[in-house]
């Protein structure tokens, strides 16, 4: 009856370990993502800024496929701005994610401890 019952807890155990490795792949996938969005952010905050100090009479193009377009000064910083928006929003939504997968690894390992305590105690 013992044996019977250690498969159960073992099996759970098993999973639970798969459970903490995934999330934490998952973590580091998001700060991976949020690094880059970083990146994404502050090329476009420099690049804007680099832009601002030219004349409004300036010819600015915009690179699209294989071919530039004319665009005025205005319609690339409102681009550039756009961008960092973006960036902006989608790493507070990573942020978010990562702390809430940060949550689950926390209550998985716990869970590990707990059953490794019973074990202990039996």
């Amino acid at each position: 009856t013992r044996l019977t019952l250690a498969l159960p807890r073992a099996q759970a155990f098993t999973e639970l370990q798969a459970k903490v490795m995934d999330t934490q792949q998952k973590v580091k996938l998001a700060d991976l993502q949020i690094e880059q969005l970083s990146k994404t952010k502050k090329h476009a905050h420099l690049t804007d800024t680099e832009v601002m100090m030219l004349v409004d009479e300036t010819r600015m193009y915009e690179g699209v496929g294989r071919m530039f377009i004319l665009q005025p000064k205005g319609v690339i910083h409102n681009q550039l701005l756009e961008k960092q928006r973006i960036a902006e929003e989608k790493i507070k939504e990573l942020e978010q994610k990562k702390s809430y997968l940060e949550r689950s690894v926390k209550e998985a390992e716990d869970n590990i401890r707990e059953m490794l305590m019973a074990r202990r105690a039996q």
